[in-house]
């Protein structure tokens, strides 16, 4: 059998054709003069189950950079996490990566 006839080779192609067709959203926080260090890192805690370090590295990012990506998926479930973040008064906005 040659390798082009090759059934790992054709699931492999079909693969990569399915990755093709996805699109990465982003879930983007941004700074702001309101809000503490202390809400932020617990918002994301409550609201993207991220773990306290990983939080905290965020709140800083956020801090210094002016925006972090704090996660990704997809899109109704980041659309969600969005809202709830905003009804604690933190801006976001989710975004294509």
């Amino acid at each position: 059998m040659k390798p082009e006839e090759s059934p790992e080779i054709e699931i492999v192609t079909a693969l990569d054709e399915e990755v093709e067709n996805v699109k990465l959203w982003s879930l983007v926080l941004f700074n702001d003069d309101v809000n503490t260090f202390d809400h932020v890192i617990d918002t994301l805690v409550d609201v993207c189950d991220h773990e306290l370090t990983q939080a905290e590295q965020c709140a800083m990012i956020i801090h210094l950079k002016g925006k972090c990506a704090v996660n990704s998926g997809e899109y109704e479930e980041l659309v969600g996490q969005r809202n709830e973040i905003c009804k604690r008064g933190i801006s976001a906005e989710v975004m294509v990566k």
